[in-house]
Formats: structure tokens, C-alpha cells, sequence
């Protein structure tokens, strides 16, 4: 009955829940987005913090990337509670959506992913050249160029008819796909490549760094390519042949859901990868929340 009351309350503020509690599966829907938004936004809010707090991890490139990775991530959480927990269809057409707004956060992922995975590659294979290069400032130049980009070919796309927006997004679908691409081929090259330089190199600090960015960096791509793909191979079938499934909202979208999950897959890699990093969220999240979880470190 309370449950009825909310949904009739939503529809009559202007946007209706996002199921109407009339089966189990209702609540299970209902339910699972919001333990699916609270648990991204504290793994990934967490590490904001710590990389945020921490001076020693600030000023390395890979943590910069991650911070990155991890503001959007956080973002995605908060979107949830909107995309999960009420009627909304975004794409087109487009059903109380945000302008595509809120989904276009994992798009600034893609291109940090892609940045992050050319650092790693020049910091390993050309150490000499990437130490004199790729200064903090232009690690910092290229997140910020991640967002721009994204903001701006989303303005555009907002701001054109309706029929040459599409045309837009169909666009970046195929651009984003030769993005997908280059990410699998810099996946594999870093492998090898990096296999191969690291087992040159003597032991040390520098060579334990590397190893462990160059971990976080592949798991992390494979995690993406493995959740996004069902979402992009979807999207493709259905502007290209008309085919391809159809949800009824952003909460029942599997594929949507899927790719969302990278949210607290991408931190929690980090997290499991790095133990400074982690050392980092116990000194300034949950050290002091739980100040056991300090005295067992």
C-alpha cells in the first residue's frame, strides 16, 4: 500500500516510478537500483576521497586517470536514482530523460580508459621520453579534454533537429566502436610489449609501480570491454537494421544496467590492485568511520 501511495505521488509531481509494484519482479527491480546506486557511489565516492586526500598519490599520472574515472563513476551512482528508481527512457525517442545528460558520464570514461592505456604504454616502452614529456599538467589537460569533448558534442547534439541529432549519435556510435577497437589492440600490445620490457628491467620500486598500474590498466579494459559490448552491439543492430531488443525504461535495460556496472567494477579493481591506494581510503574514509578497520591494518 505504501508502496502504491509513492508511485501514485510520483506520477501526480510529473514522473511516474519506474515500476508500479503489481509483481515480485517490481520490487526486486526497484529494490536492486537502489542498493545498485548506493553501493557504486560509496566504492566509487571512496576513492575519490582517498586519491582527493592524498598528496603521494595526487601528483603520480596513473592516479589522475583514476581519479577521473572514479568523479564519473561516482556520477553514474548518483544518476542511478533517477535513471533506475523512476520512468525514464533516454536515446530516441526519449521519455522524461535529461538530454542524455546523465548517460553520457560513461562516455567521459571511454576516452580517460583510452588516454590512461597511451600513458601506461609511453611510461613503460619509453620511460626516457615520457618522463620529459607527459608532465602532470598534461595528464591533467587531457581528463579536462575528456569532459570538454563530451560536453560539447552533447550541446551540439541537444541543440540540432531531431533527425540530424540522430545522424550525430549514429555518428559517434561508429567513432566510439574504432574507439572500442583501439582500446583491444593497445590491450594486447600492452601485454606483450610490456611483458616483455618489465622482465629488463631491474627490481625496484619503479619497476613494482609499473607493473601494478599496468595490472589495474588491463583488468579494467577487459572488465569495460566484457559489460559495454552488449550495450554497443544492441544500439548498432537496432539503428542499422531496426532490429534488436527493446526495454521498456532505463531500469529494466539490461544491457544499460550492464554497462552502469562499471561503475563499481572500474573502482573496485583499483581498489584490489593497489595497495596504496587502499592504505589511502583506510587513513581517510574508513579509518575513521570504523577505527577498527585502522588498528587491523
Amino acid at each position: 500500500m505504501l508502496l502504491s501511495n509513492m508511485t501514485d505521488s510520483a506520477a501526480a509531481a510529473g514522473v511516474p516510478l519506474s515500476v508500479n509494484f503489481s509483481s515480485p519482479e517490481d520490487y526486486f527491480v526497484f529494490i536492486f537500483q537502489i542498493l545498485f546506486a548506493t553501493t557504486t557511489v560509496l566504492v566509487a565516492g571512496t576513492v575519490v576521497i582517498g586519491i582527493s586526500a592524498t598528496r603521494a598519490l595526487r601528483v603520480q599520472n596513473r592516479f589522475i586517470f583514476m581519479l577521473n574515472t572514479s568523479i564519473c563513476d561516482t556520477l553514474v551512482g548518483f544518476s542511478v536514482y533517477y535513471l533506475g528508481l523512476f520512468d525514464v527512457q533516454e536515446g530516441y525517442p526519449s521519455r522524461n530523460g535529461t538530454y542524455n545528460v546523465l548517460p553520457s558520464f560513461l562516455g567521459v570514461n571511454i576516452l580517460t580508459f583510452l588516454f590512461a592505456q597511451f600513458d601506461r604504454y609511453f611510461a613503460v616502452c619509453y620511460p626516457f621520453v615520457y618522463s620529459r614529456f607527459i608532465t602532470r599538467q598534461v595528464v591533467i589537460g587531457l581528463n579536462i579534454y575528456c569532459w570538454v569533448y563530451n560536453a560539447t558534442h552533447l550541446l551540439v547534439r541537444n541543440m540540432l533537429p531531431v533527425s540530424n541529432a540522430i545522424q550525430l549519435y549514429v555518428f559517434s556510435i561508429v567513432f566510439f566502436q574504432l574507439v572500442v577497437l583501439t582500446k583491444v589492440v593497445m590491450t594486447i600490445k600492452l601485454y606483450v610489449v610490456a611483458k616483455y620490457q618489465l622482465e629488463r628491467e631491474p627490481p625496484g620500486p619503479e619497476r613494482e609501480s609499473k607493473k601494478e598500474s599496468l595490472k589495474i590498466i588491463i583488468f579494467v579494459v577487459m572488465s569495460f570491454l566484457v559489460l559495454w559490448c552488449p550495450s554497443f552491439v544492441n544500439i548498432v543492430v537496432k539503428f542499422f537494421t531496426g532490429g534488436g531488443l527493446t526495454f521498456r525504461s532505463e531500469a529494466t535495460n539490461l544491457f544499460a544496467i550492464l554497462a552502469r556496472f562499471n561503475a563499481v567494477c572500474t573502482p573496485s579493481v583499483y581498489i584490489w590492485g593497489s595497495p596504496a591506494l587502499r592504505e589511502a581510503m583506510v587513513r581517510t574514509v574508513w579509518g575513521r568511520v570504523c577505527p577498527r578497520c585502522r588498528r587491523r591494518k
